[in-house]
């Protein structure tokens, strides 16, 4: 049995992290209320401090994951404080991922934090690890899909309606796309331990550039299209229609001119 021995500091919980919440609670409600004089502003800032939560709570799964698995550095390493700019790769984790968003409406993953592997015991556990932080993204979607799924829009205005929509893409796009047997992604990291020592060692070395190898690869349009046809499909269970996610994206790139029909709904 794994005992866990964490100082009281290193799981006290960010102001940089409460400060996300806080403006992901505020521009919700602004969203909702209709109060912003500018209602794309609104929607970009919610759904952008929203994602970035998302961010956050899929490496501390990782992190608190590995914790109870054995790994008792990451709360030194700040990784249990939910503060984004503790994570070994903050470019990777948290910029890129946003930047991606802005520009394709992906939520692409990023980089995971460090955990020193020779400490955790068990295949169980390192698959385990691995897979903690994509259903993290699933969990989210759960979350912003509740409301379709469970037929509760009613009194729920429609400009926070789409918004939801377009973050739900997010979590979506983000919880398919780790799970890919990709080195460097968190689905070839929970088969991983379960293969031969000489096609990890075949494999290792391209680790570093999976997350490009996948961005690349979706610009192709075939790769593209088949692939937002399964979001497609995944969200159309959910019971999220694609005109909501439509407008939700439309509004949230408040720098482009909406579609009337989207200005007219919200």
């Amino acid at each position: 049995m794994t005992t866990v021995t964490t100082r009281h500091g290193d799981r006290r919980v960010s102001p940089v992290f409460v400060g996300i919440l806080a403006v992901t609670a505020v521009t919700g409600w602004a969203t909702w209320t209709g109060f912003a004089a500018q209602p794309g502003i609104a929607v970009f800032l919610f759904v952008t401090a929203a994602w970035i939560v998302s961010l956050c709570l899929h490496e501390y799964a990782h992190a608190r994951t590995a914790l109870h698995s054995g790994d008792i550095t990451v709360g030194a390493k700040g990784y249990l404080t939910l503060n984004p700019l503790k994570y070994t790769h903050a470019l990777l984790s948290i910029v890129l991922p946003v930047v991606f968003v802005i520009m394709g409406g992906i939520g692409l993953p990023g980089g995971a934090v460090f955990i020193e592997r020779d400490r955790i015991k068990g295949r169980w556990r390192h698959s385990l690890i691995s897979a903690a932080g994509p259903l993290t993204n699933v969990l989210f979607a759960a979350v912003c899909t509740a409301p379709f799924w469970l037929h509760a829009l009613d009194g729920v205005p429609s400009l926070f309606r789409n918004a939801l929509a377009f973050l739900a893409l997010l979590q979506v796009t983000a919880a398919i796309l780790n799970f890919l047997p990709v080195p460097g992604l968190d689905g070839y990291g929970v088969i991983e331990p379960w293969l031969s020592y000489d096609v990890k060692r075949q494999v290792e070395p391209f680790a570093p550039f999976g997350l490009l190898f996948v961005f690349a690869v979706l610009w192709l349009p075939s790769v593209n299209g088949a692939f937002f046809d399964v979001v497609d499909t995944i969200l159309g269970g959910l019971g999220v229609d694609g005109f909501s996610r439509y407008c939700g994206e439309a509004v949230y790139r408040f720098w482009e001119d909406s579609p009337e029909i989207c200005s007219l709904s919200s």
